[in-house]
């Protein structure tokens, strides 16, 4: 079986991630925080999946035009948080795309902060869909909340055909080394130095995936809360919206791990270093206001 993470890769075109499904992102050799805006094709129908921003909107527009699709046939903009990393380019879509019943799908909570990307489109809940989305052909989207992983609307998409889970912000990264499709080495199971590879590598990508959650997530239990909602999810592929795709079985199991047991995410990390600190600042605010 061909190894999808040694094929030398075009990131100047779309890359075809599974059936139908196409990354159609921007590599930016000069950024550290790569963006993933994901195409669904199906039988002429297609959706995009965290768009992208503004500035990335260029790009990500050719490459809709490369897979041979016309953008009128995209008839959903979803989007699983409400970052402008995802949805600053929606007027651009939306100018493009024009269609009349061009609908922009999210949670009621995002929609409140999304609708300020000057959205003309109908803004469409996933509770209001039953956390589902069908194409003509029947291919169905399912959706999942993972709410405050990162934001209190967050939620990841599963395609039940293919099994590739759309993931946001979890399993994401920041780094500037980047390759579309995550492959981590045998020793890396059992290795506890990243910055000593047993494999001889000069580069290791899991402390950026760690640290990535540490300051996107907003703390342990929220990521072990989302992790246990995903583990129920029949999926084979995860697509993240940052950092890489990750394929391979013992990877994903790997790195969920490694995201489950992780200590110091968000406030817990603040926490950690001195929560009387905290409360005695607070009980000083409250002598001081008492004063007056």
């Amino acid at each position: 079986m061909t190894d999808i993470a040694n094929l030398n890769i075009d990131y100047n075109r779309p890359v075809k991630v599974a059936d139908g499904i196409y990354w159609i992102g921007f590599y930016d050799k000069e950024s550290g925080l790569h963006c993933n805006p994901y195409l669904i094709i199906e039988e002429g129908e297609a959706v995009v999946i965290d768009g992208g921003s503004r500035p990335d909107f260029p790009t990500v527009m050719m490459k809709v035009l490369q897979t041979g699709i016309n953008p009128s046939s995209i008839k959903a903009l979803m989007y699983q948080h409400y970052d402008p990393d995802l949805c600053g380019s929606i007027p651009n879509f939306e100018d493009i795309i024009d269609r009349d019943d061009l609908v922009i799908i999210s949670e009621k909570t995002n929609n409140v902060f999304i609708r300020h990307y000057f959205v003309s489109s109908k803004l469409l809940s996933i509770d209001d869909l039953n956390y589902s989305f069908k194409f003509a052909s029947g291919r169905e989207l399912q959706f999942i909340k993972t709410p405050y992983a990162h934001s209190a609307g967050s939620f990841v998409t599963f395609d039940k055909k293919t099994g590739v889970l759309f993931t946001s912000d979890l399993f994401g990264s920041y780094a500037l080394e980047w390759n579309l499709f995550l492959k981590l080495g045998k020793e890396c199971k059992t290795c506890s130095d990243y910055y000593n590879c047993p494999d001889k590598k000069s580069y290791c990508p899991l402390p950026d995936i760690i640290n990535f959650h540490k300051k996107i997530m907003p703390s342990e239990d929220i990521i072990k809360w989302a992790m246990e909602k995903i583990a129920q999810i029949p999926f084979t592929m995860i697509a993240p919206q940052h950092g890489s795709i990750i394929y391979s079985p013992e990877d994903i199991v790997l790195v969920c791990e490694k995201l489950v047991s992780l200590k110091g995410v968000g406030i817990d990390g603040i926490l950690a270093e001195g929560p009387d600190c905290v409360l005695g600042d607070i009980n000083c605010l409250k002598e001081r206001l008492s004063e007056k």
